[in-house]
């Protein structure tokens, strides 16, 4: 083969062999830029989801963040609603009322002026229109309603009643009547309520309560600073705990639990916490238990509630199954009954307690010195301390008077002596006018007297008091001077006593006023009981009023005796004029014949 033909050939594979191996250097470097790239995208997409979910954190931690209630009820609501997912949250809207009539002052010229000054109701005249075609005036529409969707009116709510619209935190009166308020919406209610200043009743009509929604009321309750009114109307619960409303550490004066088909077991409950030997409610004035189940077992511990209770003012019992046997019992606490072993043990102790209030203090130091069981250091050092006092010299004014240490102790002595004197013969007068306590008279020992009678207890509290009065000149501290009687509630164990045939019998509950025992079982027995016990409490408190009027209106209709029957015309009768709305007739002059 030729040279020539020879060397194109090798220049041609050389140059082959240099455009592969240009070739895949492109390769490569292509290869290692796709490569950057997606590292490149890589690191790009992982701080895009480290900045991602460092938001999200961000984002849950303010929502794990706890809402402080500002007393907005309707901001404060709505944010704990949405916060905690509720798909549907109930308005908050002002309480509808119907319009208030208009006064307008209105002069009677028939009667010359006289009745100028009062005021007359009158209600505001229609708006006229007039009607385009015929010119007739036309009667538009009245204002005293608004129309709405049919089904809006079915829609939850929270109905409000503020003492100022334009101030949101100024609600006072809450309700909510007719759905069903879970546990979820009382936690709500948990954060809300306390926070409200002006909140003074709260109303839950048929809202479906359980024992732990009920529970939950009863710890939210203590932790509102002005709530008085509760309504939990058409509520019934499984274990009936409706006594953990009134216990000692809550605040509520009216209670109303009708329609909760309360059984003996509740009403069982609800009267221990009335009152017992111990301890007794102190701030409940009213209680409805109408339209219920109570028996005669539940009547029966609600009347031994209050026979120590002196706080409760009303109580209706209207629409149970209440029969004789716990009228008699009811009947017997408004008059008088014996007191039981455990009240007498307490009466005895309250008794010991207020005639000698230092019986359990520490003794004073003259007598720990003198004991056997002080160590005889300190003993010697009080000694010596009152030797050293003895060995004193006379001071200086008085021997400028030429007198001693002796003359001065004699002066001291002597005046010391002219004043027990005079203690004494005050004392003596006052024992001088001491007459033995009736064990009927209901007032109690040391606050109420009648007519200078008082019992003896009541005179050794006074004479005590003036002990303590002779101490506060001495310098004895301030706190030991108070007497055990300061107090506002008087137990009325403490009250005057009748010792009959073995049992000390006191006089019976007199601060309840209102009484409804209608539409009941009560047959003649009940009745008879009742007048009996309206007759004790009529004598009673003629003769003194310092502890309660008694019953001033007790109804009985609707049960087993016919109204015409002569035991209701009785107890009619005795009632009547005590009734605080009833108005006599206007009695007519008579003419003297001529």
């Amino acid at each position: 083969m030729p040279r020539s033909i020879r060397s194109a050939r090798s220049n041609s594979i050389c140059s082959v062999t240099s455009e592969s191996g240009r070739g895949a250097k492109l390769d490569e470097l292509l290869a290692s830029r796709v490569k950057m790239g997606k590292k490149v995208e890589k690191g790009l997409n992982k701080e895009k989801n480290q900045s991602a979910t460092s938001q999200d954190e961000l984002d849950s931690n303010k929502a794990l963040e706890p809402h402080v209630c500002t007393g907005n009820f309707s901001a404060d609501f709505s944010e704990l609603c949405r916060r905690n997912n509720m798909t549907f949250i109930p308005p908050v809207i002002m309480r509808p009322r119907p319009p208030a009539p208009v006064v307008q002052q209105e002069v009677s010229p028939a009667k010359g002026g006289k009745d100028k000054g009062k005021p007359s109701v009158t209600q505001p005249e229609p708006e006229q229109e007039e009607n385009a075609e015929d010119g007739e005036p036309v009667d538009a529409p009245p204002k005293t309603f608004t129309t709405k969707d049919k089904f809006e009116y079915f829609k939850p709510s929270i109905q409000v009643e503020m003492d100022n619209q334009d101030k949101p935190d100024t609600v006072n009166e809450i309700f909510i009547r007719g759905w069903k308020v879970d546990t979820v919406m009382m936690d709500i209610f948990k954060q809300c309520w306390p926070t409200m200043e002006k909140l003074h009743s709260i109303n839950l009509w048929n809202t479906g309560l359980n024992d732990d929604t009920l529970h939950t009321l009863s710890t939210i309750l203590p932790q509102c600073p002005n709530i008085k009114n509760v309504t939990l109307d058409g509520n019934a619960t499984e274990k009936e705990d409706w006594f953990e409303l009134i216990t000692e550490e809550s605040p509520v004066q009216n209670l109303s639990l009708r329609h909760c088909g309360i059984t003996n077991k509740g009403a069982k409950m609800i009267g221990r916490c009335l009152g017992s030997a111990k301890r007794a409610n102190t701030k409940l004035l009213t209680l409805n238990l109408s339209n219920n189940k109570i028996g005669e077992e539940g009547l029966e511990e609600i009347a031994q509630g209050l026979r120590l209770n002196r706080t409760l003012l009303s109580l209706s019992l209207a629409s149970n199954e209440i029969r004789d046997k716990g009228v008699v019992k009811l009947s017997e606490v408004l008059s008088r009954f014996p007191l039981t072993h455990e009240e007498v043990v307490e009466r005895r102790k309250l008794m010991s307690d207020r005639s000698s209030p230092d019986r359990n203090k520490s003794p004073p130091l003259s007598r720990r010195a003198d004991s056997k069981d002080r160590p005889g250091s300190v003993r010697s050092s009080t000694h010596q301390d009152k030797g050293g006092k003895k060995n004193e010299k006379p001071s200086a004014k008085a021997k400028k008077d030429g007198k001693g240490g002796k003359e001065e102790k004699e002066e001291k002595h002597e005046k010391t002596k002219g004043k027990k004197e005079k203690e004494d013969k005050a004392g003596a007068k006052k024992d001088h006018l001491k007459v033995p306590s009736h064990g009927h008279r209901p007032g109690s020992p040391g606050k109420h007297f009648d007519h200078g009678h008082h019992t003896s207890l009541a005179a050794d509290a006074k004479g005590k008091g003036n002990k303590t009065k002779g101490k506060e000149k001495g310098g004895k501290p301030a706190q030991e001077q108070e007497p055990a009687d300061s107090q506002d509630f008087i137990n009325p164990l403490l009250e005057g006593a009748d010792y009959i045939d073995g049992r000390l019998w006191v006089a019976g509950n007199r601060v309840l006023i209102n009484l409804n025992l209608s539409r009941n079982e009560i047959g003649e027995t009940g009745l008879e009981a009742l007048l009996k016990a309206m007759q004790y409490q009529t004598t009673l408190c003629m003769e003194n009023k310092s502890s309660g009027t008694g019953l001033m209106r007790l109804l009985v209709g609707k049960n087993k005796v016919r109204s015409s029957h002569e035991l209701l015309q009785k107890i009619t009768d005795i009632m009547l004029p005590k009734d605080p709305f009833y108005k006599p007739p206007p009695q007519t002059p008579e003419v003297n014949e001529a």
